[in-house]
């Protein structure tokens, strides 16, 4: 890890006071702290469920051991000795504490089942825990102390094990960026003017694209995001989950299996599996807010959070939350130096020479590039009834998110988007900034049955809804097209086509739902456990087109008129009823997993999956998973198996033309008018674009768990990732490249098109540590989490349609540098994260560093950007049992990535016919606006309060 000089001065005062601070505390043991319970008689799978929650520790136990003993009451303050002791006594069960901290549950008696046959099947790894159901993947619970148990050491792949309190820890008010900073192979990187990835961004593991996880919400399939990134940013070509969608303060913990398991959950599980737990059981009722903003006084984020829950019958519960919460836009463009109005010749020295007074007067501050405003409302609700043995269980949510984000200036003088009329004046008299607003909103419910069949048999039956919806609308923004018809045509007098010219209007809308059926049936033998299911999938794409003003081009279709104005709403162009989408893929899916103890200390497991997809075909993956327990404290473990990646509906439907601004030969930004087709348009088959097909994976672990010392793990793991057949976006072809290519692009009246392809091969390598340390120190408790990734993706080699339109064209026309850049190298080779948590009394302390390793951009030229880090701060006081308050600041000393280099738009220096310099600028992008790992907005401070009831 590399630091710079400034750095590194920042950090050394810090790194000092925290030494000797925690020299201090180690200085002087105390006694146990003692903890207040409250845990009424019932069975034990339950009370043990209440123990882990009130006492904050990790718990591992068997459902199928703990489900039929009854527990003693326990109220009143214990330390853990004593509380266990006194709720397990006489039930048959016994609690002993592992090296790393974690407490297990075991029958007494010497013929119990060893307690490590069954987290290491995938299925049970990636589980519903607090369901404590017949499941095999809900065998065993697992409830987390903050960074008491973030790697399961006992598992035969690698998984990271993240609680609320964790998240909530981090200070982030977004998942996606909670997530990045407590799992450093999880990367969410933020753009600028990329249209709906300004609102939507990218979500990667182990430098995948966003596509390539799958997303569970307690261990059932949660349904994508229906934007496609099609600009050029991280995950350019890819569509995945909407991270903001989810519900916070539902959360229980959250899962993060990084290993390959499409041969147990099917296709995207790719580079892992990301399961996300709902707070189960009657837990406390709760009010929060929270207010925040960045250290240039913008971008305010004010949240006001609640928590209910309610008992239900023979011990059933119904939890709800309820989130609202606004973020103001925040703004790091630089000035805008190019010429706005008419009259501006270049000088000898590349400066600029204006002859008028307006560019004197024109504004310069007129980009917005940063945090997007949004206000949204989430709610949820997760719900069980037992009935005798079985269970009927339901959980949903709903999120609304009315966002609102920013496209490229227009300038006065610009002939294309802001046409002269009659009166020698232009549509608009100073220019104009398009503002993109999407209302996206997000739907999912889960209703589910768990029925006992026989001994140790059983069943789940459930069936998952879930779809997202985009709404696109363009604001402040014009049809240039339109002015110059009511000009030329209509013969409208200058006044009322600047008063009646539509500045807002809706573009279109997107849509995706999923739809799934699950039957489930576990069995429970001495010698192993078996699992096999049926899964009946059906997904749903639509696109509905917009207002016509949004998109037609009246220049073009009403009349021969002169001039280079161009049709369509600028800034987000809409989309016409001749490529709206309504299309459904149907996917029937058989699978099977089996786990056994082969000797005392080796375990082994596998999974084998069969699916059939509507639109390309079949596909068979296998799993196979081992976990060698080489001495008491070391455990070795390894797994081989292959998957897939379905094309995604919007990969296969999506279709727009769309304006993207791009860097030329001479490093000057200039915009394109792209069309984006499907390929199984007229123009791909006149060109020979291939059907997509899926991606094929071939995953390798290899790892090891070490308990070093009492209170201290680590885990290494080793993977290498190979994916044949990627699905990529293609370069922007265009009609020079072949005359067949010119003449299909000329019959849809475009000057480039861009598909999607099956059109890379990639291997990806990589080594995750994750190490935990904690001890009771001064009246208080210590723990402290190391944990690093690094990751290398290398593309080996690019697939080109094989056609007469495009055997002109070499494999680098058809794939540019930028894409292959972008798979490579825009996301930051290492990451290394340091967490730590110190209670004591009332009092709680976090401190955390973020290692962001460097990066390389290409657009246009290459700029690699030095490695950062960032430093955390937060203070936690808990003034009762119901009252709480925290006030902490994320990137405490202000750093941001490297400043600009390559991409720039809109700089230079004008200059007066005195030689006075009118304005003198880079550009407006002062930070790149291709990828950016933690953004670009600087010191975040914020404080809240929750209240308890």
């Amino acid at each position: 890890m590399v630091l710079s000089r400034p750095l590194w001065r920042k950090c050394k005062n810090i790194f000092f006071v925290s030494t000797a601070f925690l020299f201090w505390l180690c200085s002087d043991a105390v006694a146990e702290k003692l903890i207040q319970f409250d845990i009424p008689q019932q069975s034990a799978d339950t009370a043990l469920q209440l123990f882990g929650q009130q006492s904050k520790k990790t718990i591992i136990y068997s459902h199928a051991l703990a489900k039929g003993k009854q527990t003693n009451s326990l109220q009143g303050y214990y330390s853990d000795e004593q509380a266990l002791h006194i709720l397990l006594r006489k039930t048959g069960l016994v609690a002993t504490t592992q090296a790393n901290g974690a407490i297990v549950v075991a029958l007494t008696s010497r013929d119990a089942l060893p307690l490590k046959h069954d987290p290491n099947s995938d299925k049970e790894l990636i589980s519903d825990t607090l369901e404590a159901a017949s499941m095999s993947m809900e065998k065993i619970s697992v409830f987390g102390q903050p960074y008491r148990t973030r790697s399961a050491v006992d598992f035969s792949v690698p998984i990271d094990i993240i609680t609320s309190e964790q998240l909530q820890a981090t200070g982030q008010k977004d998942l996606g960026r909670m997530l990045q900073m407590l799992a450093p192979s999880f990367n969410y990187p933020s753009s600028a003017i990329s249209d709906g990835t300004d609102v939507l961004k990218p979500a990667t593991l182990r430098g995948l694209g966003p596509d390539q996880i799958l997303v569970l919400i307690n261990g059932k399939r949660r349904h994508q995001a229906s934007l496609v990134h099609i600009n050029t940013s991280v995950g350019r070509g890819t569509a995945g989950v909407d991270f903001n969608a989810i519900s916070i303060n539902a959360i229980d913990k959250i899962e993060i299996l990084r290993d390959g398991a499409a041969a147990r959950f099917g296709s995207d599980a790719i580079a892992g599996v990301i399961n996300i737990v709902l707070k189960a059981g009657v837990t406390p009722n709760k009010l929060a807010i929270d207010y925040g903003e960045f250290s240039q006084s913008d971008g305010e984020k004010r949240g006001v959070h609640g928590e209910l829950s309610f008992p239900l019958f023979n011990g059933g519960f119904f939890n709800l939350a309820l989130s609202y919460q606004t973020q103001e836009k925040t703004n790091r463009a630089g000035l805008q130096a190019s010429c706005q109005f008419e009259n501006c010749k270049k000088l000898k020295n590349g400066h600029w020479l204006s002859t008028t007074t307006k560019e004197h007067l024109a504004q310069r501050d007129v980009f917005q590039i940063g945090n997007p405003e949004f206000n949204q409302f989430i709610s949820s609700y997760n719900a069980a009834i037992p009935m005798g043995k079985n269970k009927l269980y339901s959980f949903a949510m709903y999120s609304n998110r009315k966002n609102e984000s920013a496209a490229f200036f227009r300038h006065y003088n610009n002939e294309e988007s802001n046409p002269m009329l009659s009166d020698g004046q232009r549509l608009s008299l100073t220019g104009y900034l398009p503002l993109i607003q999407s209302d996206i909103s997000d739907v999912s419910y889960t209703l589910g049955l768990k029925k006992h069949l026989a001994t140790n048999t059983n069943i789940d039956l459930s069936y998952s809804f879930g779809k997202n919806t985009i709404d696109y609308h363009a604001k402040n923004s014009f049809n240039p097209s339109y002015a110059v018809y009511q000009d030329k045509i209509l013969a409208k007098t200058p006044e009322s086509i600047r008063l009646n010219t539509p500045a807002s209007v809706k573009a279109y809308d997107l849509s995706l739902s999923l739809q799934t059926i699950n039957l489930d049936l576990m069995h429970y033998a001495n010698w192993a456990h078996i699992s096999a299911g049926v899964e009946l999938r059906q997904d749903t794409y639509q696109i509905s087109p917009g207002e016509r003003y949004s998109y037609y081009d009246f220049k073009t279709n009403i009349g021969d008129l002169s001039g280079n104005t161009i049709g369509g709403v600028q800034g987000f162009p809409g989309i016409s009823p001749n490529q709206q989408v309504n299309q459904r893929r149907d996917v029937l899916s058989v699978y099977a997993d089996l786990n056994t103890d082969v000797t005392q200390q080796l375990h082994f497991s596998s999974a084998i999956r069969f699916d059939s997809y509507s639109d390309f075909g079949n596909t068979s993956n296998l799993k196979l998973a081992a976990l060698w327990q080489a001495t008491d404290k070391i455990n070795i473990r390894s797994s081989v198996s292959t998957g897939f990646r379905a094309p995604a509906m919007p990969q296969l439907y999506f279709n727009n033309i769309s304006s993207q601004f791009i860097v030329n030969n001479d490093n000057e930004l200039i915009a394109e008018h792209v069309g984006t087709f499907r390929n199984d348009s007229q123009l791909a088959k006149n060109i020979g674009i291939n059907p997509l097909t899926e991606e094929k994976s071939l995953n390798f672990s290899l790892g090891a768990s070490l308990s070093l010392a009492e209170n201290l793990s680590l885990t290494i793991d080793l993977y290498r990732i190979e994916i044949d057949d990627r699905i990529v976006i293609s370069n922007k072809l265009c009609a020079d490249d072949s005359v067949q290519l010119s003449l299909a692009l000329a019959q849809e009246n475009i000057e480039k098109a861009q598909f999607f392809l099956n059109g890379a091969d990639t291997i990806t390598q990589g080594i995750d540590l994750i190490s935990q340390w904690q001890h009771p120190l001064r009246g208080g408790q210590l723990s402290v989490t190391f944990a690093a990734n690094y990751t290398d993706t290398e593309v080996k080699r690019l697939i080109a349609p094989q056609s007469e339109a495009l055997s002109p064209l070499t494999v680098e026309q058809i794939f540019a540098k930028q894409d292959i850049s972008i798979i490579e190298e825009w996301q930051p080779e290492s990451r290394i994260s340091v967490t730590s948590q110190y209670d004591i009394g009332p009092w709680s302390f976090n401190f955390a560093l973020n290692h962001f390793g460097q990066y390389t951009i290409t657009d246009g030229q290459q700029q690699t950007f030095s490695p950062e880090i960032l430093t955390d701060l937060r203070l936690n006081y808990t003034f009762n049992k119901q009252l709480t308050a925290y006030i902490g600041s994320n990137n405490v000393f202000n750093v941001n990535p490297d400043r600009n280099q390559v991409g720039n738009s809109h700089g230079g220096t004008i200059v007066d016919q005195d030689g006075e310099v009118i304005v003198s600028s880079p550009g407006v992008f002062k930070y790149s606006r291709r990828s950016a790992p933690f953004g670009f907005n600087g010191r975040y401070a914020y404080m809240g309060m929750s209240y308890t009831f």
